[in-house]
């Protein structure tokens, strides 16, 4: 290995721009899986709240106000997609430009943080989708579906008058014929079968309750509120790494992480109304989780002192 010392400013920049190339053509076949996987994913970022739209009888259906929205998310979505798979080949660039220069004690402290930090990233990640987001919009949906709610009038129906009965089903029927009509309950639809060609297709309107306020997304706005979440999460599990970083620096210790226990507390349900509704369930999954990790970084402190993970080999040029 060549030594990091003995090589001149130019030589440095070389290898700089050198990773840097890497990093880059590296994340070129990422990106063509990101847009191969885009449009699965954004239907999968969809399930949430098309599932909170169902649960307070609602079309489930996501809006677009210009032709060119769904496919900006689709791209937006592949771009994040690339960013995430390909940081670790850029993370690797980087730690091959930086490793020769630090102690091999040095190094030790990036082997625990770096996989560290992988895994609390995805757990933010998994904790959102499956935990908050269903509260979160079920509350943000129902909130609107709220608000201008009155009673329908009730009027007196001569006794002559027929009323015509209509179908309720789960789903569609599996070959419907031509003028057949019913009601899909699973997608909060009035839907036809009307002739097409040799053969039929369904068509359908959305069955609104008449009330409140219309819930329908634009595609672009929920991504990009997906996306911001998904950020603050990440940050917000990055907690114990914090931790941990601060003890190994001498900064804090196990006593002085449980003396300001109540105030982590106070600090986590301040982050937690910020990053959600302003009620009290949501915010309780938030803070828990938030002091949780808080609790977890100083466990780990004492589970993995800077002494233990640097090793007893001492700091010294030998040690490179």
């Amino acid at each position: 290995m060549v030594d990091p010392n003995s090589m001149t400013l130019g030589e440095h920049l070389e290898d700089l721009r050198r990773r840097l190339i890497l990093a880059i053509l590296g994340l070129v076949p990422i990106l063509v899986l990101g847009l191969a996987v885009a449009i699965q994913t954004l239907e999968l970022l969809m399930v949430p709240v098309r599932r909170s739209l169902s649960a307070q009888g609602l079309p489930p259906e996501m809006l677009a106000t210009g032709p060119l929205e769904p496919f900006f998310a689709y791209v937006k979505i592949a771009v994040v997609i690339t960013a995430i798979v390909g940081s670790p080949w850029i993370l690797y660039q980087l730690w091959r430009f930086i490793s020769p220069g630090l102690y091999s004690s040095e190094r030790r402290f990036v082997y625990v943080l770096i996989p560290m930090s992988a895994l609390l990233s995805a757990l933010g990640v998994l904790f959102l989708y499956f935990v908050i987001l269903p509260v979160v919009l079920t509350f943000f949906i129902k909130f609107g579906a709220s608000i201008g709610e009155r009673t329908t009038p009730v009027v007196e129906v001569a006794p002559e008058m027929v009323f015509p009965t209509i179908p309720t089903l789960a789903g569609d029927p599996a070959e419907p014929s031509e003028g057949q009509a019913w009601i899909n309950t699973d997608l909060m639809q009035f839907r036809v079968a009307i002739p097409e060609g040799d053969g039929v297709i369904v068509r359908g309107t959305a069955l609104t309750k008449g009330f409140g306020i219309s819930q329908q997304y634009r595609v672009i706005e929920y991504v990009k509120l997906i996306l911001n979440l998904a950020i603050a999460f990440v940050i917000g599990f990055q907690t114990p790494v914090v931790v941990l970083l601060l003890g190994w620096a001498g900064l804090v210790d196990r006593a002085m992480l449980i003396k300001y226990r109540r105030h982590a507390v106070l600090v986590a349900a301040v982050v937690s109304a910020l990053l959600t509704p302003a009620d009290p369930l949501s915010m309780l999954l938030l803070a828990g989780p938030l002091f949780i990790l808080y609790e977890l970084g100083g466990v780990l402190l004492v589970l993995l002192p800077a002494s233990r993970v640097a090793g007893d080999d001492p700091f010294g040029e030998d040690d490179r």
